[in-house]
C-alpha cells in the first residue's frame, strides 16, 4: 500500500508541475500591458514602463516562471498586481468559503445518490423511472438556471434564505446556514444526477453476479446482502465518479458564487482573469490542482482498500 500511495503522490506532483507551467506561460503571454491596465490611460508611458519593469513583465517568460516557481514552492505566491494583497492571504480568506460550498454539496449529493441509486436498482418500478428522470433533468438544465429559480422562489418571494452574500459560521450559525443553503442546492442538482445514475448502474450490475445469488441461497437477508456485500463491491465505480464530480464542482462554483455574490475562489478567479492578475490566478490554479490531487489520491486509496486488485493495476 505504501508503494501504491507513493506512486499516486508522485504522479500528482508531476500533474501539479505540468498544470502550473502551462498555465503560467499562457497567462504571461496573454496578460497584455499590465502596467497600462493598472495605471489607466492617464499615466505616462514612462510610468507604465517603470511599473512593468518592477513587476518583471519585461523579463523573458522563462525567467518570470523561474522566479515565481522558486517562491511558490515555499508557499509564497507573491502579491496581487492590482490590489497589492498577498495571494497567500487571499487564498486563506477565500478558499474556506469555496470549500464549504463544494464539500457541503459533495456530501449532500453523495448521501442522496447512494439512497436513490440503491432504491432504484433494488426496487425498480416507479422509483427507478424517477431516478432516471432526475438524471436526465439534472444533465439538461444548467446549474445557473436552478440557482436563479431558487433565488426567486426561496429568497425573493418567500425570504426563507439569503439571496446574496456569505456569513461565516463563527459570526452567526443561523445566517451561515441561510447563506449557503441555496448555493449548495444549486451545486447538488447537477452532481446528484451523475452520481445517482452511476451508483444505480453499479449496484444493478453487482446484483446480477453469481456471488449475490449464492449469498441469497444461504438465507442472508436482502438488506444484509445489499448493504454489506453489494454496496461494497459497487463502490469502485461510484468513487471514480465522485472524484470527477469534485473537479466539476470547482467549475460550477465559479458561476454559483457570481450569482449569489459570494467572495470565494470562483469570483476571485473570474475577476483576476479579466484583469490579467497573473499571481492571483496562479495561486488559485495551484490550490485547485493540489485539492484535486488530494481528493483523487484519497479516492484511489479507498478504492484500493475496498478492492486489493486495484493496487496491482
Amino acid at each position: 500500500m505504501f508503494r501504491y500511495t507513493s506512486k499516486r503522490l508522485m504522479s500528482g506532483a508531476v500533474l501539479i508541475v505540468g498544470i502550473s507551467t502551462i498555465t503560467f506561460w499562457l497567462l504571461a503571454l496573454g496578460a497584455g500591458d499590465v502596467g497600462r491596465q493598472r495605471l489607466g490611460v492617464t499615466a505616462t508611458q514612462e510610468q507604465v514602463d517603470r511599473l512593468n519593469e518592477e513587476l518583471g513583465r519585461n523579463d523573458p517568460v522563462l525567467v518570470q516562471f523561474t522566479s515565481w516557481a522558486s517562491k511558490a514552492i515555499r508557499g509564497d505566491f507573491g502579491d496581487s498586481w492590482f490590489s497589492s494583497q498577498s495571494v497567500s492571504e487571499l487564498l486563506k480568506q477565500r478558499a474556506p468559503i469555496t470549500l464549504t460550498l463544494i464539500i457541503g454539496s459533495l456530501f449532500v449529493a453523495s448521501v442522496l445518490a447512494v439512497v436513490l441509486g440503491i432504491l432504484s436498482a433494488v426496487r425498480g418500478g416507479v422509483i427507478d423511472r424517477l431516478v432516471q428522470a432526475v438524471g436526465v433533468i439534472g444533465f439538461a438544465i444548467p446549474g445557473f438556471l436552478i440557482a436563479f429559480g431558487l433565488v426567486v422562489w426561496l429568497a425573493i418571494d418567500n425570504k426563507i434564505f439569503r439571496a446574496t452574500g456569505y456569513t461565516k459560521p463563527s459570526e452567526d450559525v443561523g445566517e451561515w446556514v441561510r447563506s449557503v443553503t441555496l448555493p449548495v442546492i444549486a451545486l447538488v442538482f447537477g452532481s446528484l444526477a451523475a452520481l445517482s445514475l452511476q451508483i444505480r448502474g453499479a449496484v444493478r450490475d453487482t446484483l446480477d453476479l453469481d456471488f449475490v445469488r449464492t449469498l441469497r441461497s444461504r438465507g442472508l437477508s436482502e438488506r444484509r446482502v445489499v448493504y454489506k456485500h453489494v454496496l461494497r463491491n459497487s463502490a469502485g465505480p461510484a468513487l471514480s465518479i465522485l472524484g470527477v464530480t469534485f473537479i466539476g464542482l470547482f467549475g460550477g462554483a465559479v458561476i454559483i458564487e457570481r450569482i449569489f455574490a459570494i467572495q470565494g475562489l470562483g469570483l476571485t478567479t473570474v475577476d483576476a482573469g479579466i484583469s490579467g492578475d497573473v499571481p492571483v490566478v496562479m495561486g488559485v490554479v495551484v490550490f485547485t490542482a493540489v485539492m484535486v490531487v488530494i481528493v483523487n489520491v484519497i479516492v484511489d486509496l479507498v478504492s484500493a482498500w475496498l478492492n486489493p486488485k486495484v493496487r496491482l493495476s
